[in-house]
């Protein structure tokens, strides 16, 4: 998380504009106490900085999943108080990820106004290694973006990772995920789903198999998204221990 002078001193009106949403949203918000009260600096104005942004995120987020005001005050009740803005901006993904296409279509000037920064070239063919973004049109000014990871693919443009590096990261990943997401259907298809044929008249087997493949996607997800996080600080703690 940004710490000290790096992290941004957005207004209000700063906030909304980098979220998308209308400076009356931000503030009906807050007073339901979905968003931190903001730093109140000097002349008594109030700022805002990477964990405000990335928590009205992930509350729009989960009204696009449909939760009602009550229901999302009781989520975010849940979630850790020391969350940082990444861990935020990871949860958003993983909550946008249960929706079956979450991408938007936007203009550059667009995509420039929700990261408050320009983007040069470079740094739109990075986003793109990133699997961020992507031309909607072959040599056009539109972009299709993933909102989920939007934030942490920006936060990543001042991160010194050479191009080369994001785009073998990016085939590893890849490699390594449809490896367990073939793994864990052929799992699903010999335990789940050959039994269930074998029984398929039972009217309750029937029920019970519609509320498990409902559920399985983000079950699977966050199962996936926690083992690995495990997984990676294992193996940079023994990567580094010697350091």
């Amino acid at each position: 998380m940004a710490t000290g002078a790096e992290e941004p001193r957005l207004t209000v009106d700063e906030l909304a504009a980098r979220a998308g949403v209308t400076v009356r949203t931000v503030r009906f918000y807050s007073t339901r106490g979905l968003l931190p009260p903001p730093v109140i600096g000097p002349r008594r104005v109030g700022h805002y900085g990477h964990a405000h942004l990335s928590r009205l995120a992930l509350i729009e987020e989960l009204q696009h999943q449909g939760m009602t005001l009550a229901a999302i005050e009781r989520y975010l009740e849940q979630l850790p108080p020391d969350l940082s803005a990444q861990d935020l901006a990871i949860h958003r993904a993983l909550v946008a990820s249960w929706t079956p296409d979450s991408a938007e279509e936007v203009t550059r000037a667009e995509l420039e106004r929700r990261t408050g920064r320009k983007l040069s070239d470079e740094d739109l063919a990075r986003l793109a290694a990133m699997g961020v973004l992507d031309r909607a049109r072959p040599g056009g000014d539109v972009y299709r973006v993933d909102p989920g990871l939007l934030r942490l693919g920006v936060e990543l443009l001042d991160v010194p990772i050479a191009h080369e590096t994001i785009l073998a990261a990016r085939t590893v990943l890849l490699e390594h995920t449809r490896s367990a997401a073939r793994e864990l259907t052929r799992l699903f298809r010999d335990e789940v789903w050959g039994p269930y044929r074998e029984r398929e008249s039972d009217p309750e087997h029937l029920k019970a198999m519609k509320s498990l493949s409902a559920h399985m996607q983000p079950l699977v997800l966050q199962a996936l998204v926690t083992a690995f996080q495990r997984s990676l600080k294992e193996e940079l703690r023994a990567a580094f221990a010697a350091e």
